[in-house]
């Protein structure tokens, strides 16, 4: 089976990013296609998704959808995680979904997850349309235009569905707010960030980022907002950091693979290979990692914060009627960028039992990392021990403690996020 890496052009923004890397085509054989959406051009955004092949047509071209889901379940990620043993559903708050381009069948695709995964018979249906946020027990779905109505993109579709409906999954009496940038471009999806946070998003999630550039400070006032946390994709290429998930006010989502038993329960977490991670250029070291034992980082930010599942081998099922290479229906997705909305999400239920809403804007502090002091670290986090992204020695490698490849590691939701309620 040929692994498959396919760079779709994308428009080039005014911001003065420069980013790396080049496009390329190449076999590996691993069952994967790897799609990076987003060609490293100057200020535009990428976002790699990761999906299981699942076999051949007759003229050789990947299989990358089935007519049923595969993959881990809602059921299978809340029992692994402990969320299932939550009674918090995210109800009353609002989760901000940033993407750009027009996924236009999102509300059916949304509805269709629901349907299959039985979530109506517990939470009720989300609306598809216009609605005011905190609507009581019954969560909202709402699709706003950060500027101009965006042409659609398919690689960008399947990717709004596995956030929105992956955030869903997480915290289902939540309302999701999700917001379109008009092009791929970093102004636009800045733009379509503060969209999100004027609608009411107290979580806000980013499953896409560029390369660091040295000017990337001057933006991080946009993830410096009183009551609001941001989370980040970390990356997929391995070893290496992308912005905004090194931004100092962003929650940065590593990967790993993910092995649970056949009822859901968790069995072991490895680093992925893919997960991004290490040392930023460019941005100073905040005062949260500072005073937590992290590995030196010469005075600047280490990435990731925590991590999350990202193994398409383990990957989620994501449905999207869009067509996405001829191909339409249940795809079994994975990448970092799945983590980012789950993290998002989580902090969606902690919020709903704390007053004031967590935030992510605090450079002396930060809950994330309050939660893995020595007392509670082993009860709040799965601490990945093992496990590489890349062939760089120990910066590359998952060990005890915090990482550069997993950060504090997954979440044990169940007391994660009480202790995060509470704090």
């Amino acid at each position: 089976m040929r692994r498959i890496i396919l760079v779709l052009a994308l428009a080039v923004a005014a911001l003065p990013f420069l980013l790396g890397g080049s496009s390329a085509v190449a076999g590996a054989g691993n069952g994967v296609l790897a799609v990076d959406p987003g060609p490293h051009q100057r200020g535009v955004a990428h976002h790699p998704l990761y999906l299981k092949v699942f076999g051949q047509d007759q003229k050789g071209r990947p299989i990358i959808t089935n007519t049923t889901p595969k993959g881990y379940t809602p059921d299978h990620v809340r029992t692994a995680y402990g969320f299932s043993s939550l009674t918090a559903t995210g109800s009353g708050q609002v989760i901000g979904i940033v993407d750009a381009y027009d996924a236009p069948k999102i509300a059916s695709d949304l509805q269709t997850f629901i349907t299959t995964f039985g979530l109506q018979s517990m939470y009720g249906l989300p609306g598809t349309s216009a609605c005011s946020v905190s609507t009581g027990p019954h969560p909202c779905f709402q699709k706003v235009y950060a500027q101009s109505k965006p042409r659609t993109n398919s690689g960008w579709a399947l990717e709004t569905s596995l956030d929105v409906e992956w955030a869903h999954a997480i915290a289902p009496g939540a309302d999701i707010l999700l917001v379109e940038a008009r092009t791929a471009s970093l102004s636009n999806l800045l733009g379509a960030v503060n969209v999100a946070v004027n609608g009411g998003a107290h979580a806000v999630s980013m499953s896409w980022g560029a390369g660091d550039f040295s000017s990337e400070a001057l933006y991080d006032s946009y993830f410096n907002k009183s009551g609001v946390t941001f989370t980040a994709a970390s990356g997929d290429n391995g070893s290496g950091t992308i912005w905004p998930s090194t931004s100092p006010y962003v929650v940065g989502v590593g990967g790993t693979t993910l092995n649970i038993g056949s009822g859901g329960n968790y069995v072991s977490e490895t680093a992925w290979s893919g997960s991004g991670g290490g040392i930023s250029p460019y941005e100073s070291e905040p005062g949260y990692q500072s005073s937590y034992p992290i590995p030196s980082t010469g005075g600047k930010r280490g990435a990731p914060d925590v991590a999350y599942d990202a193994d398409p081998s383990t990957g989620f099922p994501v449905y999207d009627s869009t067509p996405y290479q001829g191909q339409n229906g249940w795809f079994q997705v994975g990448g970092t960028s799945a983590g980012a909305p789950q993290w998002a999400a989580l902090i969606a239920l902690a919020d709903e039992g704390r007053s004031p809403a967590l935030s992510s804007n605090n450079l002396t502090s930060s809950p994330v990392y309050n939660a893995a002091g020595s007392a509670v670290y082993s009860t709040n986090y799965h601490d990945i021990t093992s496990g590489t992204n890349g062939g760089c020695g120990s910066v590359c490698t998952a060990g005890s403690g915090w990482d550069f490849v997993t950060g504090l590691g997954s979440p044990q939701a169940d007391n994660l996020v009480p202790y995060l309620a509470g704090h």
